[in-house]
């Protein structure tokens, strides 16, 4: 028999299948084609009752070690790092976050380990080009070579679910996570719109249906093309909710796809701001694969970084890294590199 969760989640499916409609659209943006995937969810509440979107308290937290690693929080508004993103799900799944927050698979938010506590960053997938705005309201991940830990929802949406983990590209937001700060810390936030908040709220839990631009030509009616996405969570997993659900809050996730260039794997072993020290570096880690020295700009200091590689897969990757840190460098990572040797606003 099956039990009252189960039921009520087959109950939502189905009311999500006949109540969902699809709308799509298409752009082109200055500079570079982009098109806007918008997908739509609903959020189904007893009573009529609309829930708020969830903050959790504001939190940055004192340094921590783990594993050998030392991480310190902090408040970052120019934080932009190139890495590999991994995904978490069902083990977590109604557990309660760092800040307070009831984690949810099905909505969009992600784990990191010293931005604040919330924030709000943009995700790219350097590998297909999709990006979205994510919620930041756990620590971790706390794998070596891994930058940012998603939800499965926003693995979904950003098309890395089944593979595992992608190429990433990860930007903190200032206007909207120092918005989202001060709703954490009972402050008054700036106004904003029912969109933008949809924007950086959650993903849709159950059944979507989407129609988006296609790549090809407009039809002869004048209408764009269209193709249907559904986006579901398995049924052997239902979502938290356990009763009946009537009322509705529209949530809304944009997920936007732009051109990528081609881009690589390394594993960074350390910077510094002495050349020597890089060499001296580079020089001990010789034989274990090919390297260079590369100097790079930051806030008026050139510091001289040493990567190794190119690596062509994540796994290979991983155990470079893991040879890296075993000779001492502690604080060595798992970077991507674009073709350019840097990233475009919209992705590598």
């Amino acid at each position: 028999m099956p039990s009252p969760r189960k039921s009520a989640f087959a109950r939502l499916r189905t009311k999500s299948r006949l109540g969902l409609s699809v709308v799509a659209l298409g752009m082109l943006l200055a500079g570079c084609a982009e098109t806007q995937l918008a997908v739509h969810g609903v959020k189904r509440l007893g009573g009529g009752q609309t829930q708020p979107v969830q903050v959790g308290s504001y939190k940055i937290g004192n340094p921590y070690e783990i594993a050998g690693q030392w991480y310190y929080p902090a408040v970052d508004y120019e934080y932009s790092e190139t890495g590999i993103a991994s995904w978490y799900g069902p083990k977590f799944h109604g557990k309660r976050t760092a800040n307070g927050e009831v984690f949810d698979q099905y909505e969009i938010s992600a784990a990191h380990r010293t931005l604040p506590l919330p924030s709000i960053v943009r995700v790219t997938n350097l590998e297909n080009g999709k990006s979205l705005k994510v919620r930041i309201n756990d620590r971790g991940p706390f794998a070596h070579g891994r930058i940012i830990d998603m939800s499965r929802r926003a693995a979904q949406l950003l098309g890395f679910e089944k593979k595992g983990t992608a190429k990433v590209m990860v930007e903190v937001i200032e206007s909207e996570s120092r918005q989202i700060a001060a709703i954490a810390q009972g402050k008054a936030a700036p106004a904003v719109t029912v969109a933008e908040q949809n924007t950086v709220s959650a993903a849709p839990r159950d059944v979507v249906e989407t129609v988006r631009l296609d790549d090809g030509p407009i039809t002869d009616s004048g209408q764009p093309t269209t193709s249907r996405i559904k986006l579901t969570p398995p049924s052997s997993e239902p979502s938290i909710s356990s009763s009946p659900l009537e009322g509705t809050v529209e949530e809304a996730a944009v997920v936007n796809v732009a051109p990528v260039a081609n881009s690589s794997i390394y594993v960074q072993a350390g910077a510094f701001s002495v050349y020597d020290n890089a060499l001296n570096l580079r020089n001990r880690l010789y034989d274990l694969a090919p390297s260079k020295i590369e100097p790079i700009e930051v806030k008026g200091t050139t510091f001289y970084r040493v990567r190794l590689g190119p690596l062509n897969t994540v796994p290979e990757a991983d155990i470079l890294l893991e040879r890296v840190i075993a000779t001492g460098q502690n604080g060595a990572k798992v970077v991507v590199e674009c073709a350019d040797g840097g990233a475009a606003k919209s992705g590598c």
